[in-house]
């Protein structure tokens, strides 16, 4: 069988401009939440030049006086299709490993540039869900993927961080409110995304058993360009038929590397 190299990189955005760095020894791991939770993520860079490296260094620091937001984007894939993106959000620290194999390590969150501007929505009288999700969606600068049924809510009034908002958001609209890739995601409790479903089985990944949790199943596959957090798990287990059935992802985990074996998802999801 022809193997399908894979492919990591990482995008780092100062002052508007992005630089990618490839083909270099990266590391990636992370969570992302289907909640108001900030999406994480742990980078490791290795191999950069010495300029590179500190142009890195210097750029993000927190003693830097630019305080205008470091973005970092991290994309994953395979030759044959390309890359998807996997994480983006700021960079809130960045550190050098210590000789003699120096990388950078950089500490992200999502949103998080957004939680210090202090912001007041007053709404009066009543106004739909979708609406409010739009401005909000607008102030944090991302786009808007409603997917939910719309309701109205009266006298909305919010004063605080913008990113607080989506946690409002999700407990007056009773749904599934967080961001995700550049996105306000927004969609009915407990439903999956349309059109976003892994059929998981032996043939496609999954590796080991998948395991029972409180919520639902725990289950470790190799990466792919079609999960999607907040999307469908379909998952067949011949070992495990009891857990056999349609899931909701509520939590997911990415662990890769460009040189190491390393390439995994790892999601938990609630049966629907």
């Amino acid at each position: 069988m022809q193997l399908d190299p894979r492919i990591v990189r990482v995008g780092i955005e100062v002052n508007g401009r992005l630089n990618w760095y490839e083909g270099l020894d990266i590391k990636a791991s992370g969570t992302k939440f289907a909640n108001a939770n900030q999406n994480e993520c742990q980078i490791s860079i290795g191999n950069l030049s010495k300029d590179v490296r500190d142009s890195i260094l210097t750029e993000t620091s927190p003693f830097n006086r630019n305080k205008t937001p470091k973005s970092v984007i991290v994309e994953a894939g395979r030759r044959s299709y390309g890359t998807f993106q996997i994480f983006r959000g700021d960079i809130i620290s960045s550190v050098p490993t210590q000789p003699p194999d120096i990388s950078v390590n950089l500490k992200c969150l999502t949103g998080n540039f957004s939680k210090g501007d202090v912001i007041a929505r007053n709404q009066a009288g009543s106004v739909s869900i979708k609406k409010l999700s739009q401005t909000v969606a607008d102030d944090l600068g991302l786009i808007l993927e409603y997917q939910a049924k719309d309701k109205n809510i009266s006298n909305y009034s919010y004063t605080g961080g913008a990113l607080k908002q989506v946690d409002k958001l999700g407990e007056l609209g009773r749904v599934n409110a967080y961001v995700d890739d550049g996105k306000l995601i927004v969609k009915d409790y407990n439903v999956p995304l349309s059109g976003r479903v892994t059929v998981l089985n032996l043939d496609t990944g999954m590796i080991g058993i998948p395991e029972i949790t409180e919520q639902g199943v725990k289950v470790k596959f190799l990466m792919d360009n079609q999960t999607t957090l907040g999307g469908m798990l379909r998952i067949t287990s011949l070992i495990y038929p009891a857990i056999n059935g349609d899931y909701s992802i509520y939590k997911l985990n990415f662990d890769i590397t460009s040189r190491e074996t390393n390439f995994y998802w790892i999601a938990e999801a609630k049966r629907i």
